[in-house]
This record gives C-alpha cells, sequence and structure tokens, in this order.
C-alpha cells in the first residue's frame, strides 16, 4: 500500500529517511544527508493527506536497526500525568521523559542511552512538588532515576563517566530530608541537592553541567545559578516555564550526541537518533518544535533526527515570527533526496525566523494512475460477492476524494461491494456502508469520513465554546461562496450565542488545519464540500435543511448590489441559489429574457449561475438537457432550458460527462447561434470552445478547486 500512496521512494534502502538516519531498513549503512546543522523536517498537507500514516511507516521500517522513537502530541496522557504536580511537571517534560525512557530501553546496535544531564534538570523541578515535604520530593525523584540507572547493556565507558554520581547524591539527599518539612518551593531541599550533588560529581561531570546549564539565562556560567533559576523559572509558568522546558530539551538531546562521541561511541553507535513528532502542530508538538529550532538558530548542534507533522503548507505560524510566511526549503517524494540543505540566512549575522532551521516535505495528491491502483487493489481485496461496477465506483472514488489518500482508501473500501447505478450521481458511494475488520458497528462511509477528518482534527485555536457546532458550521458553509455568503449563513446559525465566530476566522481556522482554499467556494476542498454538502441534504427530511439555506441566500442577493465577490453580480448570485432550490423555471425564464444582445456577459453568467451542487433525489439532468422532459414555451426557452441543464451537469463534476454531453452542449449553443436575437452569431466559437473542454473532462469555469482536481489526474 506504501508504494500505492507513494511513499515507497521515501521509505526505501536509498530513499529520504535511510538518508537522513544514516542507515537503511535492513540495517545497512547509509551516508548521513546534511549536519552537523540538521533541518528539523516537517510532513505538511492537510487532514487525510498520510502525514501520521508515514510517520509510523518510518517507525516500522528503521526502529529495528536505529533508536528511533514516535510521540502522539495530541495524546492527552502527558496533561494527564501532569496534572497530579502542576508545579513539579507539564506536558512537555511527561513528553520528554517518555522520549527518554524508550530510549533508555533500546536493545540494539551500542545498547541503552543514559539521560544524566536531563535527569540533573528534572531534580530540581521536581522540588516544586506540592506538600513541601521531603517525603513527597522523594517520590518525585525517584519517578525519575532509571533515567541514571546503567542498563544491562550499556555502552562503552558510560559507567566511568558519571561513575554513580547523581544516583548517589540523590538518594544520600532524599535520605536526609526524608520526613521534614521544607517550606515554600523546597528551597532547602533544591540546594541540598545541588550541593550533594556537586560534591560527588566528577570533574568531567562537573565540566558537563557547567557547560549546559552554565549558559541558562542569568546563570553567568555558573551551573548551581542555572539549575536554580532553571527550577524557579518552571515554577512561575508562562515564558519563564517555556525557557526551562527548551533547556530540558537540550539536555536531553546533549545526552544522546554524548552517547555518540568518544571511542565507546564511535565503535558501538550507528546512524543517528529519531524523534518523530506526530500531530506536531498542536501546542505540545510546537514547543518542542520551538525549542529545538530556536537552539539550532542559535548555535547549538546535535545529531538528533527531528521529523514532525503540520497541516499547514507552511509548516505553521510560529515558525515565520508574526510576520508573513517566506518561502520555506521543501520538497515533494517525486522531487527524489535533496542532496543540500542549508539555513536560510538574508544577510550576514542576521538570526532569521525559526523557518530558516526547517525542510518541508510536502504530502503528495495520488496522481491519477497512483488512485486507480489503490482503489482497484482495494476493490479486489475487499469485494464480497456482488460487488460490480468497478470503473465506475473509480472513476468516483477519483473524484470525490480529489487524490486525499485518506479518503481515498476508506471510499474504496466502502464502495467494494456497493452497487451503483451508471446514471448516478458520484455522491451516490458517499451512501456506501463501511464494514470494520474488527466487528464494531458498520457506518455510512460519510459518517466515518466526517469524524476523522473533522471532528478528529479540529483546529488547535478553536475556541472550546465552539467544538460542539463546528461541524454543523461547517455543513452550512458548504453552500456559501465568499465571505459575505459565509457571514450571512453564521449569522442566521449563531442566531442567540453570545461568542460567535466571523467567516475571516473559519476561513483562517480552515486555513490553519491545512484545508485549501478557493475563490469561487468558501469550503475550498472539493472532496470535503461533496461530504459537507451530502450531509447537508439529510439532516433534515427532504432536504429541509438545504433548502433553508439557499432559500436564506438567494433572499440575501434579491436585489442587492454587488459585492465584488465570487459572482458578477448580485442578481446572478440569486440565481446560483434559487437554481438549487426549486427555482429551476424561474431561472430558465431569467436567463431567455436576457440573452438577447448580451452573448457574451450572458455566457459567463450562465457558468456562475450553473455552477452548483445538485439536490438530492431523481437526478434528471442529462434528460432534460437531451430534450427528453417535455418543457413548455418558446423555442429560445426551451433551448436554454436544455443548455442550462448540460452546463449544469457539467459544472458540478460529480457525474461523467464526455463526448455525449460535449456534443450536447456543442448541438444547443449552434443551434442558438441560429436564432433570430442580436448577437446569436458570436455563440458559434462558445459552442466549440465548451464543446472541447467537456469532452476532455476539463471544468468550463475554472476556479482553485478544479485546478487542483486538475492536476491531481
Amino acid at each position: 500500500m506504501y508504494e500505492a500512496l507513494g511513499f515507497e521512494k521515501l521509505l526505501d534502502a536509498d530513499g529520504f529517511f535511510a538518508r537522513l538516519l544514516g542507515r537503511s531498513p535492513s540495517g545497512a549503512d547509509r551516508k548521513p544527508l546534511y549536519g552537523p546543522d540538521l533541518p528539523v523536517v516537517l510532513l505538511t498537507g492537510g487532514p487525510g493527506m498520510g502525514k501520521g500514516r508515514l510517520l509510523r511507516a518510518v517507525h516500522d521500517r528503521f526502529a529495528r536497526h536505529v533508536p528511533v522513537i514516535r510521540l502522539d502530541c495530541a495524546s492527552p496522557v502527558y496533561a494527564d500525568r501532569a496534572g497530579p504536580e502542576p508545579g513539579a511537571r507539564s506536558a512537555v517534560t511527561e513528553a520528554l521523559v517518555e522520549a527518554a525512557l524508550l530510549l533508555h530501553t533500546w536493545r540494539g546496535t551500542g545498547g541503552a542511552f543514559t539521560f544524566p544531564r536531563f535527569f540533573a534538570g528534572l531534580a530540581v523541578i521536581a522540588t516544586g512538588v506540592a506538600g513541601g515535604t521531603g517525603e513527597a520530593i522523594r517520590t518525585e525523584v525517584e519517578r525519575y532515576e532509571e533515567l541514571i540507572q546503567q542498563p544491562r547493556l550499556r555502552g562503552l565507558g558510560a559507567r566511568d563517566f558519571w561513575r554513580g554520581a547523581l544516583l548517589g547524591a540523590v538518594r544520600k539527599m532524599l535520605e536526609v530530608l526524608a520526613g521534614q518539612t521544607l517550606g515554600p518551593y523546597g528551597a532547602a531541599a533544591l540546594t541540598a541537592l545541588l550541593d550533594a550533588l556537586f560534591e560527588r560529581l566528577t570533574p568531567r561531570g562537573e565540566a558537563e553541567l557547567t557547560r549546559i546549564y552554565g549558559e541558562y539565562p542569568g546563570a553567568a556560567g555558573q551551573p548551581k545559578h542555572g539549575l536554580r533559576r532553571l527550577a524557579a523559572d518552571f515554577r512561575t509558568g508562562g515564558e519563564r516555564r517555556e525557557d526551562a522546558e527548551r533547556f530540558l530539551f537540550r539536555a536531553l538531546r546533549e545526552d544522546l550526541e554524548a552517547a555518540y562521541v568518544g571511542l565507546g561511541g564511535w565503535l558501538g553507535r550507528v546512524g543517528r537518533p529519531g524523534l518523530l513528532l506526530d500531530h506536531a502542530e498542536e501546542p505540545l508538538g510546537e514547543r518542542l518544535l520551538r525549542a529545538v529550532l530556536t537552539d539550532r538558530r542559535d548555535g547549538q548542534r546535535d545529531r538528533v533526527v527531528i521529523v514532525g507533522t503540520a497541516r499547514r503548507a507552511d509548516g505553521g505560524a510560529f515558525l515565520h515570527g508574526g510576520l508573513p510566511p517566506r518561502e520555506v526549503a521543501a520538497f515533494r517524494p517525486a522531487d527524489g533526496v535533496p542532496a543540500t540543505w542549508s539555513r536560510r540566512r538574508d544577510r550576514e549575522g542576521d538570526r532569521g525566523p525559526l523557518s530558516a532551521g526547517v525542510l518541508i516535505l510536502r504530502m503528495p495528491f495520488l496522481s491519477g494512475d497512483q488512485l486507480r491502483r489503490a482503489t482497484e487493489q482495494i476493490q479486489l481485496d475487499a469485494e464480497r460477492e456482488g460487488g460490480a461496477h468497478r470503473r465506475r465506483i473509480t472513476a468516483a472514488v477519483a473524484q470525490l476524494s480529489g487524490g486525499r489518500p485518506h479518503t481515498v482508501i476508506r471510499l474504496a473500501t466502502a464502495a467494494a461491494d456497493h452497487r451503483m447505478d451508471t446514471d448516478a450521481n458520484d455522491r451516490a458511494i458517499l451512501d456506501a456502508t463501511l464494514h470494520h475488520p474488527d466487528g464494531t458497528p458498520e457506518q455510512p462511509v460519510t459518517d466515518v469520513l466526517l469524524q476523522e477528518l473533522i471532528l478528529d482534527q479540529l483546529p488547535v485555536r478553536l475556541p472550546d465554546e465552539h467544538h460542539d457546532q463546528w461541524l454543523d458550521l461547517l455543513t452550512h458553509l458548504s453552500v456559501a461562496h465568499d465571505p459575505e455568503c459565509a457571514d450571512v449563513l453564521l449569522r442566521h446559525h449563531q442566531a442567540g450565542r453570545v461568542l460567535r465566530l466571523t467567516a475571516d476566522e473559519v476561513a483562517r481556522l480552515l486555513n490553519d488545519t491545512g484545508w485549501p482554499s478557493c475563490k469561487r467556494h468558501f469550503i475550498g476542498d472539493f472532496g470535503l464540500r461533496q461530504l459537507l454538502v451530502h450531509r447537508l441534504y439529510g439532516l433534515e427530511r427532504d432536504g429541509a435543511a438545504w433548502y433553508a439555506d439557499h432559500h436564506l441566500l438567494r433572499d440575501h442577493y434579491a436585489g442587492s448590489e454587488p459585492s465584488g465577490g465570487a459572482f458578477h453580480s448580485a442578481t446572478t448570485h440569486q440565481m446560483n441559489h434559487h437554481l438549487v432550490s426549486g427555482g429551476v423555471d424561474d431561472v430558465v425564464r431569467h436567463l431567455a429574457a436576457t440573452l438577447p444582445g448580451r452573448p457574451r456577459q450572458w455566457c459567463e453568467e450562465l457558468l456562475e449561475i450553473a455552477q452548483a451542487p445538485y439536490p438530492g433525489g431523481a437526478d434528471e439532468r442529462r434528460k432534460r438537457a437531451q430534450g427528453l422532459v417535455r418543457v413548455d414555451g418558446q423555442p429560445l426557452r426551451r433551448t436554454v432550458d436544455q443548455l442550462l441543464h448540460a452546463v449544469w451537469l457539467c459544472e458540478e463534476r460529480t457525474r461523467p460527462t464526455g463526448g455525449e454531453m460535449a456534443r450536447t452542449l456543442e448541438q444547443l449553443l449552434r443551434q442558438l447561434s441560429t436564432m433570430d436575437f442580436d448577437g446569436a452569431g458570436e455563440l458559434g466559437p462558445t459552442a466549440t470552445e465548451w464543446s472541447q473542454l467537456a469532452a476532455n473532462e476539463q471544468p468550463l469555469l475554472r476556479c482553485d478547486c478544479t485546478d487542483q482536481l486538475g492536476r491531481r489526474r
């Protein structure tokens, strides 16, 4: 499946990750990329683009031969562990401790890792436990003792360096303090710990702590001052706590670096250690990324490979220092392995934004060939008796997924045994049932996708009070075109709420979540919009919610002044919503009346009106376009009726059109061009242009959505 999803080149023996980690999946040596100034690699792409899937694949393929660990920054477990002792723990410290414990159990080449530098920092913040007793501090410090205990399989020289000094000092201090009441913030315990620690350290160990904690802000080269200030900053919280957390992360990386240097590391260690941060756009992930990027920008060097995920194409707003996002070094899997990378500097001595230390790997949409292979393979694997219409379903999956890998997998799996009428709208596969192999209840694939793509991946900065209505708001916004249109819907559906979202805020939240934008559609991702439109029609019986939203917008734009949004005029905008809410005949009358004397402008308006989703229920557009449905009126009106339905069918792009509809378009436009009205002859060139576009499954009216779909074919 990785090959079908486009990941194989990244994961193979000479691929990007083998070169980054310095080892192939089989353990063979590979010349490492970059260094000593390593970039932080970010996998970017919106929901369903396979970032987490690729990160798991990297871990599964390489973790046997290289110490690679993976943390889920969206997991609540770290905050839960920190909760009982907020003065001595945080989600960041708990994540770092988990990373260190996982590396402490490494049993591959070179053996396990120990973390004396990291432990020293943890020990001093442990004095901030609630209760203020020696016993409470002792219990807290004992949580971390394993990190400095010598493993059964240890690296050469590890025990000689520290000689058990840290563990011995801490245990001695804790025995003395046990049972005593220590006053506010454990100040006496902190003093005793530091005195005992530095009393027993070897000169080399003291030099190491001086090198690291002597550089703590305000330490002036004195490690005791640095550790004391670290403990105080951690208790204070806010930005000062973030400084303390950053130094703890640095100490952990320093311990890893130390394991690779010297004779023991040179003989026993291979490759580079890796830390994989899934959902790194979450606050925990952002703090970890900010910490390592800040250190590396300031000149700190280590060999730890940091790979994270990010939804936004630019990696995240925090990378750009509050300035407009600038170009970041990036590549795609099809580009091969980027052999060079260097930190961007605009001028000598310029620290630059954090983005200068990032290399972005843009997660690819599946190409047409990849999509077809993946869909056909899933169908063959999952097909049950009665599976049919494979080609039709493959086309529907391609259109509705837009090449988004997760959506492809879900739709293809659900539709494997779903019978689809030849003339059905592609959205019919959204009614297919997804069979779960683990025996959990079956669900409509629409519900599964909306849960996984929206509810499970809420915008990080979405206020809590809007969590319960986010999916419903997006569902109603699926019929909006521009911000004004969206604000009309938002005001209506948030009536009665004190705190409301505006269209601008929703657009920013969608962008932060990695969803693309479109100037003609407020929900700019074609596949997501189809899921939401499908849900909207089914919210109430007989599509009542659908019709209510379109009527609201139709009435808003009745007689309005041009807004300069997605439509040339308010009347055209009004007609678009009237068309899909039961006003077909009114729209035909309007078009027939406004055609004479203005054919070019009329064609533009026709395309704007007809670029709309078709409501649920029986679809008679093809029959009506071909004149198989009786329509009363003069020849001009009847021909306009047929042309409107032909264009509507081509513009919605959720049904096959191809050669048959191309011929219909050309025939109808040429028929109009021979009629007796001013400017009729100007429709001849349009007939040729539109029929050629339709024959090649190209949109008649381009927008960002259709351009995205076209690039993925």
